[in-house]
């Protein structure tokens, strides 16, 4: 008699959502693939702190067939998935196809530049290793041109930095970037002194940290102000040059940054894999490119594609989607898990809830805020538990030494320990820019 046909199981994307449903099927009788362009799980919420220096690209990312050469029933694909023909339950890649039994779409986001893409080379974003260093070369390159640069309006230009987007990523980015010019840095140079950079921090909204409680809001900016960072919110960006930053005001008046770095934490879109899964369930997808799913996270119209993160817009009891958050992620791809496990056994399973534990921000050395619902926190112990959160999270026990060494040795000594410029032609463009 021959044996039963093992349930094959594709997962499209290794972050978080992905990642945590790989590991949530680790005893199933099934087979298991998963896929990605990139053969590591980055742990994004860190991407800061390398562009910053303090941490570097290993610390915060590890390869995933290391996370699941244990995991029996599971095969890693470096590849691309292009389409989908759920007709025949198939992926199709850019270099041949996979059959499935069950799918489950978490290929995530990348930057979102609201429609004008010529943005991107003059302000990168935030959401690869790649991004990171990118940010991290444009920062020091900036205070290396200004070294050598004898105009006073020029290395004034060079000593200015703009972020714009004022949500977590933004706080963060704003508030490391200030320590590390007015610490890290601050002996570094001869010509310059790097404590006289300006920091701008641009949000469009009324606060920053505008999903925070509006206390919380409030001492972030303190604690950014505190740090020399100029907080601009109601502004927004018309335009982004070479030369710097074009706002216009809530009241229409206009306003120029001149600045040579700007650096974009002002939003995200899905992959474009969202408008295949959209187009499959005839949906039309949102302005973020999000697709609706059902209460079990199934894309409507069929029974077994699930689509979770930051592609999926999961309306809860109020009526608000779910934020693209990794804790989201992370409780949704468990859930499915369990729910393909259920419909392989024929067993009724209850809808998605997310579990909200709350949400923190860090804003420098010893600053933090956190809202964990009963009870807000500021200041030391906000980022105590902040430090703690993110380490636990962080996938492999090495990773979370080698980032807990970096932190305490950053602590004591104002010290980044990754200050380095990669990339090619690194003196013409310093020559151009001086």
């Amino acid at each position: 008699m021959p044996l039963a046909r093992r349930t094959e199981v594709v997962i499209i994307g290794g972050g978080f959502g992905g990642l945590y449903a790989a590991l949530s099927l680790k005893r199933a009788a099934v087979n298991l693939t998963l896929i990605d362009r990139r053969n590591i799980h980055l742990f994004q919420p860190l991407l800061y702190q390398v562009a910053t220096s303090g941490l570097s690209p290993a610390n915060i990312s590890s390869p995933l067939r290391a996370i699941l050469r244990k995991q029996a029933n599971v095969r890693v694909l470096l590849a691309e998935a292009v389409d989908i023909d759920a007709d025949n339950r198939k992926v199709v890649l850019s270099d041949g196809e996979l059959h499935y039994d069950y799918l489950v779409v978490a290929a995530g986001s990348e930057n979102n530049f609201f429609g004008r893409p010529e943005w991107e080379a003059l302000a990168p974003g935030l959401k690869s290793i790649e991004d990171a260093t990118e940010m991290r070369r444009r920062i020091l390159l900036a205070f290396e041109a200004a070294e050598r640069q004898p105009d006073p309006e020029e290395r004034e230009r060079l000593l200015t930095f703009a972020i714009i987007g004022g949500g977590a990523t933004g706080v963060e980015l704003a508030g490391a970037l200030s320590e590390m010019a007015h610490r890290s840095l601050a002996r570094d140079f001869r010509a310059i002194r790097p404590d006289t950079a300006k920091i701008y921090l641009v949000e469009g909204g009324s606060r920053v940290l505008a999903t925070y409680p509006e206390k919380l809001s409030t001492r972030a900016k303190k604690d950014l102000e505190r740090l020399h960072v100029t907080v601009l919110t109601e502004h927004l960006v018309t335009n982004i040059t070479a030369n710097g930053v074009e706002l216009k005001s809530k009241d229409n008046e206009t306003r120029r940054i001149l600045c040579r770095t700007i650096l974009w934490a002002a939003g995200v879109k899905t992959s474009p894999l969202a408008g295949v899964v959209a187009r499959i369930s005839l949906q039309t997808p949102e302005k973020d490119g999000r697709v609706a799913v059902q209460k079990d996270l199934r894309l409507p119209g069929q029974d077994n594609i699930f689509v979770i993160g930051d592609m999926a817009s999961f309306m809860t009891d109020t009526g608000e989607p779910l934020p693209a958050m990794a804790p989201v992620a992370m409780q949704q791809g468990r859930y499915v898990a369990t729910r393909i496990l259920d419909l392989i056994e024929g067993r009724q399973s209850k809808p998605f809830r997310y579990h909200n534990r709350g949400a923190m921000a860090t804003i420098g050395r010893a600053a933090a805020v956190a809202d964990l619902h009963y009870v807000y926190l500021t200041g030391p112990l906000a980022w105590l538990v902040w430090l703690f959160v993110h380490l636990l999270y962080l996938v492999q026990f090495e990773n979370r030494v080698l980032v807990l060494v970096q932190w305490a040795w950053h602590y004591f000594t104002f010290n980044e320990a990754s200050r380095l410029i990669v990339g090619k032609d690194v003196l013409p463009l310093l020559k151009k820019r001086g």
